[in-house]
């Protein structure tokens, strides 16, 4: 598959899932949908928020470890950087135990060798009210903030890209953004599961507003469809992945919230592939014809 991959660009391919709490099931399609965009010649793959399981975040926990080590085996295996959306973790980037019995919201980069480039533990964390049948969302309630921004290294041979990583409810804060672009951040990464009804109302205003704030690519990996909780509860999400340039405009997206139904049945596929590539020199061009770092005086 060697000859597939062009090293002079960077393609990036978003997963849309529709993770249920059937962790082996979610953990076969993450692997099919890492062979699927690797087939199509991507070299980095980015899974959705909670990517292992959507709920049970306390039972998953526990396996943090072993999921870490398995999608880490999927990278090395299929020679492919593989940024595994969300896990939740009982313990902080210095192996300290999370107090007050939470947990942080996890989001890892592999490397095609399988090691672990970096970790970033998600800094906002989702509070609101909707008009869902959840009511309300704390996310505070279950996890604890991280404090630390991430921008990691992608090495692909003689070009080096630096990937900003978010979660989620990070979208909502330009601030985030604007600080990753100046650690030298060209891409975002930005795995979700944004409820039904916010992710209507601003899911892709909020990719290509990013993407204007920073100037980097903004990688929009999510969850779509129905998710059955184990206490009969179900919860929707918005799903419509997609991937924006740094000029704002949405290079590709799924255009749904529910996965390819035919797909599923006949190829049994459970995942859809978003695919975009970022041109380094076109990217840096265009932040030259608008420096906005170079004219901010707030940040």
């Amino acid at each position: 598959m060697s000859n597939l991959i062009n090293h002079k660009q960077l393609t990036v391919a978003a997963i849309q899932m529709n993770s249920q709490q059937n962790i082996e099931k979610n953990l076969a399609d993450i692997k099919a949908a890492i062979i699927g965009a690797r087939a199509q010649g991507a070299q980095l793959v980015v899974l959705p928020e909670n990517c292992c399981s959507m709920g049970q975040q306390f039972a998953t926990a526990e396996r943090f470890d072993a999921l870490s080590a398995t999608i880490a085996d999927y990278a090395r295996s299929y020679g492919i950087y593989v940024l595994a959306g969300s896990l939740p973790c009982p313990y902080r980037p210095d192996g300290m135990t999370v107090p007050d019995g939470r947990l942080r919201q996890v989001s890892q980069l592999f490397a095609p060798d399988g090691k672990r480039v970096a970790r970033y533990d998600k800094i906002h964390l989702f509070t609101a009210t909707v008009a869902d049948k959840q009511g309300s969302y704390n996310e505070a309630a279950t996890f604890e903030p991280g404090t630390q921004t991430v921008v990691a290294a992608l090495d692909l041979d003689d070009v080096v890209y630096q990937l900003g990583m978010m979660v989620c409810f990070d979208l909502r804060f330009p601030a985030l953004a604007q600080r990753l672009r100046q650690a030298g951040a060209e891409l975002l990464s930005a795995p979700s599961a944004f409820t039904y009804l916010t992710g209507q109302a601003h899911w892709a205003l909020l990719l290509r507003a990013r993407a204007l704030d920073s100037q980097c690519m903004v990688i929009g990996a999510a969850q779509g469809g129905d998710h059955a909780y184990k206490d009969g509860d179900t919860r929707q999400t918005w799903g419509h992945t997609a991937i924006t340039a740094f000029d704002g405009t949405i290079i590709d997206s799924y255009e749904s919230s529910e996965l390819d139904r035919s797909a599923i049945i006949e190829e049994e596929k459970s995942y859809e592939v978003v695919l975009a590539t970022l041109d380094k020199s076109a990217q840096e061009q265009g932040r030259q014809k608008m420096p906005i770092f170079d004219c901010h005086r707030l940040a």
